[in-house]
């Protein structure tokens, strides 16, 4: 699977162990920035790993800032993009099993490493169920976005 990493300088010391993260399992990085400690603008990563995701360079993706909310509320703006802060292991395969998340968030300033590397291992080893009410409720998100985005509010 390939898996676009964005962070603004918040989250670039946890961007490591979650790159480790991600390489462990043998999935492939898209690395769409930061690269430095430069201060940068988190909305700017966050559209970049959204754009990954829209486009299907990538098939999953993962935004580090300092809290998540901020790389969360940018990517879901984006069509086909299913964000959330997960700061457990439990919402991380949950939200990809029950509600086809497909970015995981995370806060850099508010977790740790370790943590961190569980989360993003629960998260990329999670598929979506097949089952009726999961697509059903699935579709319904689906539908909500599509009419949202063509009335333009």
């Amino acid at each position: 699977m390939r898996v676009a990493i964005g962070t603004d300088h918040a989250g670039l010391i946890l961007k490591k162990y979650v790159v480790d993260a991600v390489q462990s399992l043998g999935h492939e990085i898209l690395d769409v920035g930061v690269y430095g400690d430069e201060k940068v603008d988190y909305p700017d990563y966050a559209e970049k790993v959204g754009a990954a995701i829209s486009s299907k360079s990538a098939e999953r993706g993962i935004l580090i800032c300092g809290s998540g909310v901020g790389v969360c509320i940018t990517a879901n703006k984006m069509t086909g993009v299913y964000a959330a802060i997960c700061h457990d292991t439990y919402s991380a395969h949950q939200g990809v099993e029950h509600d086809g998340m497909n970015v995981l968030c995370l806060g850099g300033r508010v977790i740790g490493p370790e943590p961190a590397m569980e989360i993003v291992v629960a998260f990329l080893n999670a598929e979506f169920i097949e089952d009726e009410r999961f697509i059903r409720r699935f579709n319904k998100i689906k539908a909500i976005e599509a009419k949202r985005s063509s009335s333009h509010e």
